[in-house]
């Protein structure tokens, strides 16, 4: 009940970090995790908040101790800490996967990713998405959410990292309306 309240005070005191007034709904988590379940094995969250797709994770079969969560957000990864107890907390920049070397990261069945790429320039993004996949098994794909009407990984970055793009599907039931989005290798996403 006290999710909401927290994300917007972390909005109000950093609203490009935090870059949503409040934590995704139901509806938006069970359209982002639809490909993910107990079979995907080791699954990376970018900027979970407070943890909303890590439960939809949870409740769909991942094991907790297969979640690896990057969370730069203090409150929040602290938060969820205590949420995910079994889970790897990396209280990192999503930019610096590539360096994390900590118990817990490896090769990810799948990634899911709840940041704000759109508050982001795109050689931010394209370090993030180059950190995420450069962890990914080769057949995996991330998926992410925007409130726009396009992906929020620029096509330019789409293709200097040999990804596609894929609509998932979008939510009404969400504050507000989101799109989920596929992205994978363009060799796996044919």
């Amino acid at each position: 009940m006290l999710d909401p309240f927290r994300f917007l005070l972390e909005w109000v005191r950093d609203p490009v970090g935090t870059a949503a007034v409040a934590p995704s709904g139901k509806a938006l988590a069970a359209l982002m995790i639809r490909g993910i379940d107990e079979t995907t094995g080791t699954v990376l969250e970018l900027g979970p908040g407070t943890g909303v797709f890590t439960h939809a994770l949870v409740a769909r079969g991942v094991a907790e101790s297969d979640l690896t969560l990057v969370e730069q957000n203090p409150i929040f990864a602290r938060l969820l800490q205590q949420r995910f107890p079994r889970a790897t907390i990396l209280g990192i920049d999503a930019a610096d996967l590539s360096h994390a070397q900590t118990a817990g990261t490896g090769i990810f069945g799948a990634a899911i990713c709840g940041l704000g790429l759109r508050s982001m320039d795109a050689m931010q993004v394209e370090a993030i998405m180059r950190a995420a996949f450069a962890r990914m098994k080769p057949d995996a794909a991330l998926y992410l959410f925007t409130y726009g009407w396009r992906c929020s990984v620029p096509d330019e970055v789409l293709t200097r990292l040999g990804l596609a793009a894929e609509r998932v599907g979008a939510t009404l039931r969400n504050v507000p309306p989101a799109s989920v989005y596929r992205l994978a290798a363009c060799a796996v996403a044919g």
